[in-house]
């Protein structure tokens, strides 16, 4: 059994029921949102750009290397070889005159 008064249908008042709601998302002129992709597809640009750069500048130095068969020293470098290497033969052959 029901206690106490039942409720009843009220209505809404004619000037609450007239308004409208404004817009979820306003614009703003002077400042304007970008979409979030153009951003993502700028840093994609920029990515596949530096990444294009990276591997040209790789396989170049691979051609190189492949093509050449040998180092390019500097006299400087190829000093100081030599005498690595007249240091170790000098040590074999006293190692040799021992025995």
């Amino acid at each position: 059994m029901p206690q106490g008064k039942l409720k009843q249908k009220t209505k809404v008042p004619n000037s609450v029921k007239a308004k409208k709601k404004g817009s979820a998302f306003t614009t703003r002129a002077r400042a304007p949102i970008q979409p979030k992709k153009h951003k993502f597809a700028e840093q994609q640009k920029l990515k596949q750009i530096v990444s294009k750069s990276v591997n040209k500048s790789v396989e170049q130095e691979m051609r190189s290397r492949a093509k050449e068969g040998h180092l390019n020293l500097s006299k400087a470098q190829l000093a100081v070889a030599k005498h690595h290497k007249d240091k170790s033969d000098a040590v074999k052959t006293e190692e040799s005159a021992m025995e």
